[in-house]
């Protein structure tokens, strides 16, 4: 049976995530109460599989689900519709890609948000400060859509040596959040990131080929990714798109 732990408000250290509260419980996967969001907290806890995830009239709760539903890159459906978007897209004037332009745009406009079935922000201003401190040391990375100056949609998320964790994505417009996780998917592939962790179970992520696996088969691969060389920070790079449209 899990156990909810209360973390140490200055040292930082979590409990073994496999402690999380199972999926017959009223919160499962919750591991642990309290702590802060600063960097080094944030990155040992995603090194373990942890995340944190409350809403503003809740103290500080870290997550570690049990089964995890990731996106293997090799998995990404890329469905005929969305091709004939991507290549659309792709020679529309106007109309691009852009990487790490402006995280912070990116994490205002995933807020306004809503997780699946949920009402209210969950990523807060002191989350929007936590993760645009990470960005700034070149960890959170953001993929936007732009189409005539405007962002119109992106995602954001934290990339640990080999292994890439997404945190959130927003669309202002068809698919524009749809072809920022192709291009996501198309970097990975590239730079030999074979798994976007997606945390939780939705139907979109799931349409576009993400499953779920054990928390032991994703703390297994965590241990063997989060360790690597991360690849050089990323920038937009046009040649990425042959690893998704051939």
């Amino acid at each position: 049976m899990g156990v909810i732990v209360r973390l140490h408000p200055t040292l930082i250290a979590f409990p073994d995530p496999a402690r999380a509260l199972g999926p017959d419980s009223d919160a499962p996967g919750l591991l642990a109460v309290g702590g802060d969001l600063r960097p080094e907290r944030l990155l040992a806890a995603y090194a373990k599989g942890i995340f944190p995830w409350y809403g503003e009239d809740q103290p500080l709760l870290w997550w570690s689900p049990d089964p995890r539903m990731v996106l293997q890159t090799s998995n990404f459906k890329l469905h005929p519709s969305l091709k004939k978007t991507l290549r659309r897209f792709l020679r529309t004037p106007g109309c691009e890609l852009r990487v790490n332009h402006d995280p912070a745009a990116v994490l205002a406009a995933c807020a306004g948000t809503p997780r699946d079935g949920q009402a209210g922000t969950w990523i807060t201003a002191e989350m929007q400060q936590a993760y645009g401190e990470l960005a700034r040391q070149g960890v959170v990375n953001s993929i936007e859509t732009w189409v005539g100056g405007r962002l119109v949609g992106g995602l954001y998320g934290l990339m640990l040596g080999r292994m890439f964790f997404g945190e959130s994505m927003f669309s202002h417009a068809t698919d524009a959040s749809k072809i920022a996780l192709a291009y996501l998917v198309a970097l990975c592939r590239r730079d030999g990131i074979p798994w976007i962790d997606c945390q939780q179970n939705t139907r979109h992520l799931a349409s576009l080929g993400a499953g779920e696996v054990s928390g032991a088969a994703f703390r297994q691969h965590l241990a063997a990714h989060v360790l690597m060389p991360p690849p050089p920070r990323w920038t937009y790079d046009a040649e990425a798109w042959t690893q998704i449209l051939k």
